[in-house]
């Protein structure tokens, strides 16, 4: 704990210093050509932050979105930020739920008048606000233990989101040029952070998919090559069988166990905060990256079919043809056999007649 208040410490040293979390690279930088690959995934282009590594307009304020992993153990995470006593973590209440899904957690130790907010989602993405790089990264570090299926760096890299906020006395949050204005006199301040981070961790979730998709297509490309230049299939039934079954856990996790294709039940009673999740959802373009996806799927899922139906015949004509062989054998042994009954009495019938 020490260590970590050590890490800490400096950040009261630096109001005026916030910079967003290293972890901020956008994906149109990428560079390079284009892929030829028909299954290849258009990456969403994200505007960039004009102020990134430069210091903020004052009353300006950094929020940043990461997927680390699968999951998170909330339970155990809550645990642990208690036993830290740096942070003040609660569950958000969201009614109807099982089991808590998402975990707010304040600082206690105030770095200038604006708060520094946590939020920690289920699913396993975290978003920060107002949140120094040097604490941010030293958070990333604590919460290593409690992630389940951790993602590679890489793909916590690329798929950070981050974007600027501020506040306004104007009654109504809004959205301007992808910058962030809350309404400063509200009441509902932290559940209007919670529903525009809501928005941005299932955007970067729906990244992290993007990204085990194209990771996919890249694993089967080879195979439209060979079937488009009429060479042998070389993947066996079983690895088709596979390959079948992770477009199918991709899937299940898009359409089934996320608020990808609907609006969450918590907004439900709390309709004057779901203009702004859905404000937010449209900035991301969340829902035409999630036809995108399902499209992609089902074409990869129409790819895969078709090689496990191309193995299955050869398989059955495998079959056929050992049949084939078995028969022949058969008709051989029979023939054998009528052989020896017909040629093997004639000569037996005339040592007979000499005896």
């Amino acid at each position: 704990m020490m260590s970590f208040i050590r890490v800490v410490a400096p950040l009261a040293r630096a109001v005026h210093r916030q910079t967003p979390i290293i972890v901020n690279v956008h994906r149109f930088a990428s560079g390079g050509p284009p892929s030829l690959s028909a299954l290849q995934i258009k990456k969403r282009k994200r505007k960039p932050l004009e102020d990134e590594g430069k210091r903020l307009m004052p009353g300006h304020y950094y929020m940043s979105a990461i997927p680390t992993a699968e999951e998170y153990d909330l339970q155990a995470l809550k645990s642990a930020l208690l036993k830290q006593d740096l942070y003040k973590p609660t569950f958000v209440d969201e009614d109807g739920a099982s089991e808590p899904e998402v975990l707010h957690a304040t600082a206690k130790y105030e770095v200038g008048s604006e708060p520094r907010d946590i939020f920690f989602f289920r699913e396993g993405s975290l978003v920060v606000w107002n949140m120094n790089e040097i604490e941010s990264q030293a958070l990333l570090t604590f919460m290593k233990p409690f992630e389940l299926r951790s993602l590679t760096e890489d793909v916590a890299v690329q798929e950070t989101e981050s974007m600027t906020y501020s506040y306004s006395e104007h009654r109504k949050s809004s959205l301007i040029d992808g910058n962030l204005v809350l309404w400063n006199g509200g009441e509902n301040l932290v559940l209007e952070k919670f529903t525009v981070s809501n928005a941005v961790a299932l955007s970067v979730k729906l990244g992290s998919w993007e990204s085990a998709l194209e990771k996919y297509i890249d694993s089967i490309e080879y195979v439209t090559e060979d079937l488009k230049a009429g060479r042998a299939i070389k993947l066996s039934q079983s690895e088709v069988l596979r390959k079948t079954g992770e477009l199918f856990a991709l899937r299940h996790l898009i359409n089934l166990r996320s608020d990808l294709l609907d609006t969450p039940d918590f907004y439900w009673d709390r309709e004057h905060l779901e203009p702004l999740y859905l404000r937010m959802i449209s900035h991301l373009s969340i829902n035409r990256r999630t036809r995108v996806m399902n499209e992609r799927l089902s074409h990869c899922l129409e790819l895969v079919e078709l090689l496990s139906a191309k193995l299955s015949d050869r398989h059955h004509v495998r079959l056929e043809w050992m049949i084939i062989v078995l028969i022949m054998v058969e008709v051989a042994f029979e023939f054998l056999h009528y052989y020896d009954r017909i040629f093997g009495n004639e000569l037996e019938t005339p040592s007979k007649e000499e005896d």
